[in-house]
């Protein structure tokens, strides 16, 4: 008798932070591959702690699991133009825009974020569990243009993000670079808690005002980069922030999310974030799809926000009904909004129901429940 083959477990990778979180007794779990915290139970926080300190004060999250993909050479600006739908001719040296790498059909392979480090020279940044693929995506695509060096440099960084209000006197005190004329969506180049030529960017994904640095990915300069950080948030009560808080932060900020409001099955228009596709810029992948799409009316299904009216959460996936009870959409993401106190989600529904604004059901388990629709994002940030 034999015994049957077994097939170990995939080896999960970890952030030049992976020891930091769990001498911090983070929860952790497999995100992508990914050993990652979701969050940091201890002295009075965990979830609800972490995303209220991001809206009232400041948090700091281990991004570090993000992919960095660098365009080099005269021809990087057209590589870039024809995988993105947003306009790189428009990027000037230390600006970043949000963009997405589309498919032929007009939908994702990915959303990204994408700096101008200089002439000739890009930095994308790409979701952590989509890097590898999107990196054979990007060198399939784009790797013949002439002229450019593609290099996918995700294990030289690691990537830490400060958010919210008190976001900028935190990182202010461990810089001597002026913070305060960055504007959103800009960056530098500066010394950092001691760590040279790290580059700052005034980005994020919680809905309000932050940074992200981008360091050495050895562990003995990222442990020194996050510990400065919460020593110099301390005053303003500063807490670690994992996976848990950063989801329900974007959700209440209405931001999309790779798998959820924009995949492969989901195009530009029905994922709501058309304002970032420029149509005119010229030929790129994904272009003629969507131009069809506007040519025949537009989409035939929308993301909407949706507010629970009774009591219920509506959890990503549970089905969405019309008031008659037929099925007609689906919850993409969903949770209690803790800054909000109520129970929010963003749906998929047709364009005409989307259209009406009107009441639907969610189905939450064998119960309908009620709820409104109610403009994105839930949340703003308060203007200064």
């Amino acid at each position: 008798m034999t015994t049957p083959a077994t097939t170990a477990a995939p080896t999960l990778k970890k952030t030049a932070l992976n020891a930091t979180h769990r001498a911090l007794k983070a929860r952790m779990v497999d995100f992508g591959g990914w050993d990652m915290p979701v969050e940091y139970p201890g002295n009075g926080g965990g979830l609800i702690a972490e995303h209220i300190a991001v809206r009232t004060g400041v948090g700091l999250f281990d991004v570090s699991h993000m992919g960095e993909i660098q365009f080099r050479g005269r021809g990087a600006l057209a590589a870039v133009q024809r995988i993105t739908m947003n306009d790189a001719s428009k990027l000037k040296d230390g600006q970043a825009h949000y963009s997405a790498l589309l498919t032929p059909q007009g939908a994702f392979v990915d959303d990204i974020l994408v700096h101008r480090l200089g002439e000739n020279d890009y930095l994308l940044v790409v979701n952590a569990g989509t890097t590898e693929k999107d990196y054979a995506w990007i060198r399939q695509q784009a790797g013949g243009t002439p002229g450019v060096h593609i290099s996918n440099y995700s294990q030289y960084y690691s990537q830490i993000a400060v958010q919210g209000p008190r976001a900028l006197e935190t990182l202010q005190k461990l810089t001597k670079v002026d913070l305060a004329p960055i504007k959103n969506y800009w960056f530098t180049w500066g010394t950092v808690a001691g760590i040279p030529n790290v580059l700052i960017a005034r980005t994020g994904y919680s809905g309000e005002d932050g940074f992200e640095i981008y360091i050495p990915s050895d562990e003995a300069t990222s442990v020194k980069a996050w510990e400065a950080l919460m020593d110099a948030g301390a005053e303003f009560g500063i807490r670690p922030c994992g996976l848990g808080a950063r989801n329900t932060l974007r959700l209440e900020a209405g931001m999309s999310l790779y798998g959820h409001e924009i995949s492969e099955e989901i195009n530009v228009f029905e994922g709501g974030i058309d304002r970032w596709l420029k149509l005119d810029k010229g030929d790129f992948i994904g272009r003629d799809a969507l131009l069809a799409v506007q040519a025949a009316g537009g989409p035939k299904r929308k993301i909407v926000g949706l507010e629970m009216i009774d009591r219920g959460i509506a959890r990503d996936g549970y089905p969405v009904l019309d008031l008659e009870g037929k099925e007609i959409g689906v919850v993409t993401s969903g949770s209690p909004a803790p800054f909000l106190k109520t129970n929010i989600a963003l749906a998929l529904v047709p364009a005409e129901t989307a259209a009406s604004g009107g009441d639907l059901l969610v189905q939450v388990r064998a119960n309908h429940v009620r709820a409104k629709q109610v403009p994105i994002p839930f949340y703003k940030r308060p203007k200064k």
